[in-house]
């Protein structure tokens, strides 16, 4: 009996040990937080393309060759790198392995479509170099693109200048769209008389007489091609880069009077090419289909016309989904890269087909879709504004103001059932409050109390309201109200200018602390002294957020990144605030897996900026010495004072215009 009751109490024992083992080991779902909601929080897998992921441990990791190969540096260990190198925030990280990755990628989609559609032209890759200028993107670009023979396209003389200088490959197209005057004509037919493949895209018809004159001075059979203006017009914020409001390109009836022109010289043999561009950043492959197949009547009737013909520039426009939606929304795309390629080369070949013209060779002029993704700006942030809802008092001393009372009274009685009507006596009471404060009924610390309470009461509302099927109006967009501000180490007008210029969204998340929960709500600010300086809306796959979710700053460097910034951003930087250029490091993947910097670029000293906007930095501190040798002769400061001050000043001079640590 001793021993049953004994094995009795042990056996319970057991299972009491195992349910408190359980309760301590596992949480509710409510509470639980995986690597999985950290992805869909933050969109990772639907706009990285693959290019990026999270570790196990919470850091975001890089992928420089794609979701196929096992290859991946973790942020924390680069941002570690640069630190120990000395480089401060904000830094632009250019990835080498992506930009490779990403030519390879459309070269290679294109070829594999031709295959399988038993197409019998060619392609030819052309990166239009003012989407990304910078002269590391381009000289990487052609020696990455050799081997698919992948060229440039120029739009005015100072980018011709820097493209014949990496136009070493024959089988390389060099394009040339743009307004030419007749220095820029006569460079790009010494690079045709050089061996160099290039073409000349009529934009303006008066371009023909002088192109040709300029050919038969230098002795030289000029290779031309014509933009059209096609009726089809795509969505998107560069809508208007296409249709017959489209700036650049010939309309028919000046295609015919050029066609007649050549003809009339004996120089339509010299017409090539026809080209066209329907904008940037096409979200939608029913304009893509609806631009191609009228395009290729154009080709055709080119062809009739007696023009030589035999190459196509289905122009820019492939899409980049930078919101992961995969839908026709502006910052993103409804087709992949496959369908992209496969749907020109049916219609192409439909259209052709059907006429019995020859396949011509496909040019495009991806650009975005290029280099978009292979440049991230890292920045950390400085500090943070919350809405004070600490320290709320209870009660009110004795003989506080009748309206602080009334106001803690509403938030005393408040309930799930009454929210609205407390949001209403609220706001009521706040509202009279500063009025008192204005008229000098109330002090600076009776406000301060009143604000505490108000805002706490507005946190609780919105608590209250998270997650209802119905919300009132006038409680919508409470939580945005109540968002933190994250102030960050970088300028949106010098790194972000379209987000701030044309609401180009990007993604933007923390690149480590990946395993925890966010729990703050914030919009960022940058470090520019303007109300405009703000990231206020975020990418989501519906609809855009107005706040993004990140976590408490706990003491430590807490660091964000912007994704997809290759295209335009760099090009487009102002220097608002003088706030230059970021610091520049080029990263690849070592043979042995480790990280390897190169291309480590100094970002812009104050003194870089002033002399931008024509300051002279040597008069600057000659300026500063008289002053500071006025305030010496006046007894102000010492000669020793004098020396520091200069020092200082000449420091600065030498700083990075970012915040440094």
């Amino acid at each position: 009996m001793a021993s049953g009751r004994l094995v009795k109490i042990c056996l319970h024992f057991c299972s009491m040990m195992i349910i408190i083992a359980h309760m301590t080991t596992s949480r509710s779902p409510i509470d639980r937080w995986t690597i999985t909601d950290a992805k869909e929080l933050y969109g990772v897998n639907e706009w990285s393309a693959g290019y990026f992921d999270i570790s196990e441990t919470g850091d975001l990791l890089v992928k420089p060759h794609g979701r196929t190969s096992d290859v991946a540096i973790s942020m924390m260990d680069i941002i570690s790198g640069l630190k120990a190198r000395g480089t401060d925030m904000p830094v632009l990280l250019r990835f080498g392995d992506i930009l490779e990755s990403r030519i390879s990628r459309i070269n290679d989609e294109f070829c594999n479509a031709m295959t399988e559609a038993g197409y019998k032209g060619g392609y030819r890759g052309v990166y239009p170099i003012k989407v990304n200028q910078q002269q590391h993107v381009v000289e990487e670009i052609m020696r990455v693109g050799r081997r698919y023979h992948h060229g440039l396209e120029v739009g005015s003389k100072a980018e011709l200048i820097a493209a014949l200088a990496y136009m070493d490959d024959p089988e390389a197209v060099l394009i040339c769209n743009g307004y030419k005057d007749e220095e820029f004509v006569e460079l790009a037919l010494y690079a045709l008389k050089m061996g160099i493949q290039t073409i000349l895209v009529v934009e303006m018809p008066n371009e023909v007489p002088m192109i040709l004159r300029v050919a038969e001075k230098l002795e030289v059979v000029p290779q031309m091609g014509v933009r059209v203006k096609l009726s089809s017009r795509a969505g998107g914020h560069w809508t208007d880069s296409g249709g017959d409001r489209s700036v650049f390109g010939l309309t028919s009836s000046q295609i015919t009077d050029m066609i007649d022109s050549l003809r009339a010289s004996g120089h339509l043999h010299c017409l090539k090419l026809l080209h066209y561009h329907l904008g940037s950043q096409i979200p939608s492959i029913t304009h893509i289909r609806a631009a191609i197949c009228e395009a290729c009547r154009f080709y055709v009737d080119l062809i009739k016309e007696g023009a030589a013909m035999g190459m196509l520039d289905v122009g820019g426009g492939l899409a980049v989904d930078y919101d992961g939606s995969h839908t026709n929304f502006t910052s993103s795309s409804n087709y992949r890269l496959h369908e992209y390629c496969a749907d020109i080369i049916e219609c192409v070949m439909k259209e052709l087909d059907d006429e019995g013209v020859p396949h011509p060779t496909i040019l495009s002029e991806s650009g975005r879709a290029t280099v978009a993704y292979h440049s991230a700006l890292l920045f950390n942030v400085l500090q943070v504004s919350q809405v004070a809802t600490t320290d709320v008092p209870e009660t009110l001393p004795d003989g506080s103001h009748e309206i602080l009372q009334s106001l803690m009274d509403v938030r005393q009685s408040m309930t799930g059932k009454n929210v609205q009507e407390c949001f209403h006596d609220a706001t009521f009471y706040r509202d009279e409050i500063r009025s008192l404060f204005v008229h000098g009924a109330l002090s600076l610390r009776e406000r301060a109390v009143a604000e505490k309470i108000f805002w706490d009461i507005a946190t609780r509302i919105a608590k209250h309201v998270e997650g209802k099927e119905y919300v009132p109006e006038e409680l919508q967009g409470l939580d945005t109200a109540l968002s933190d501000v994250y102030y960050c180490n970088f300028s949106v007008f010098q790194s972000l200018p379209d987000d701030w210029a044309v609401g180009q969204r990007f993604p933007i998340m923390p690149v480590h602390r990946l395993l925890e929960r966010p729990t703050r709500a914030a919009t960022i600010s940058d470090i520019t002294c303007d109300c405009d300086g703000k990231i206020d809306r975020f990418i989501d796959l519906h609809d855009v957020k107005k706040t993004l979710s990140l976590h408490e700053m706990n003491g430590g460097d807490y660091y964000l990144g912007a994704f997809l910034i290759g295209a335009y951003q760099e090009t487009l930087g102002d220097l608002h605030n003088l706030l230059g250029d970021t610091n520049v490091v080029g990263v690849h993947v070592g043979e042995n897996g480790q990280i390897e910097y190169s291309r480590e670029i100094e970002g812009d000293s104050v003194a870089d900026v002033l002399s931008y906007v024509e300051y002279e930095p040597k008069d600057l501190v000659i300026r500063l010495k008289q002053i500071a040798e006025a305030s010496v002769r006046s007894g102000r400061i010492t000669p020793e004072e004098r020396r520091k001050i200069a020092e200082a000043y000449e420091a600065g001079l030498r700083g990075y215009t970012y915040f440094e640590q």
